[in-house]
């Protein structure tokens, strides 16, 4: 493996995010705070607990998942569609690079900007509510595997877009919708039983239930269903891409 390559492109790619440090980390970090102050405060104060678990710090673990999805999949789809469109993809396809090393650099680099942003969300969620995370290692597990995921996802939007239009459309009009009714600002149990059923459909809610349950041991579907989800999301997603370069899909031409 050229390691010096997959080394180029990450460091190329961190780069970049540290030019638009106030795009990609304060802006999301600011956000999120608006949701603490917003769903916490206003709407906290007019909930007392759910299943024994203040509202404040309930919400935590489904807005770091909001931010996570958003930034993984933004990060690694404009890393890579910025060379499509500037004609410089064309030079990192002739160069002596596999598809392999190539998705490790910029996946890489998605990932690890996705999971700074997580720990930096918590941090700022821990000068609104008392956080307590009750299997710190799960809670680094999921964080780490679904920024891969998602990274993975958004490198696969990249390829697939055309235009900077289609980079914002599963995003916004899929991703963002599906967090919102995955249990981020509440639990599966409050719904009626056939709209619990229902929800099972959303794949985000196996995220945000692994996620919750690193914190607090509370969770809308079993734990290893919730592990078990994330590794078949992630396997679908490596056999895209190795499809694609594959096929040369959307590269070639």
């Amino acid at each position: 493996m050229n390691l010096q390559a997959v080394k180029a492109i990450y460091r190329f790619e961190m780069a970049r995010a540290g030019r638009t440090v106030m795009q990609s980390i304060v802006s999301p970090v600011i956000s999120t705070s608006l949701y603490f102050v917003v769903f916490g405060s206003a709407i906290g104060s007019r909930i007392s607990s759910v299943e024994g678990v203040t509202y404040g710090a309930f919400i935590v673990p489904g807005l770091v998942m909001l931010s996570l999805l958003q930034q993984s999949i933004m990060n690694a789809s404009f890393g890579i569609y910025f060379p499509k469109f500037t004609g410089t993809i064309y030079e990192l396809l002739s160069a002596p690079v596999s598809f392999l090393e190539v998705v490790l650099g910029y996946v890489g680099a998605a990932a690890s900007k996705s999971i700074i942003l997580g720990l930096l969300i918590l941090a700022t969620a821990s000068l609104f509510v008392p956080l307590h995370i009750a299997h710190p290692f799960w809670m680094l597990t999921f964080l780490v595997l679904t920024a891969i995921t998602f990274s993975l996802f958004g490198f696969i939007i990249g390829i697939w877009a055309d235009g900077f239009e289609k980079l914002q459309i599963i995003p916004l009009l899929i991703v963002t919708p599906l967090t919102f009714l995955g249990g981020s600002f509440y639990s599966v149990h409050m719904l009626p039983p056939f709209w619990q059923a229902v929800t099972l459909f959303n794949p985000v809610v196996y995220l945000i239930s692994g996620f919750r349950w690193a914190f607090f041991e509370l969770a809308d579907v079993d734990f290893t269903v919730s592990i078990g989800m994330t590794l078949a999301f992630l396997a679908v997603c490596l056999a895209i891409i190795g499809w694609i370069f594959k096929t040369g899909y959307k590269l070639r031409n």
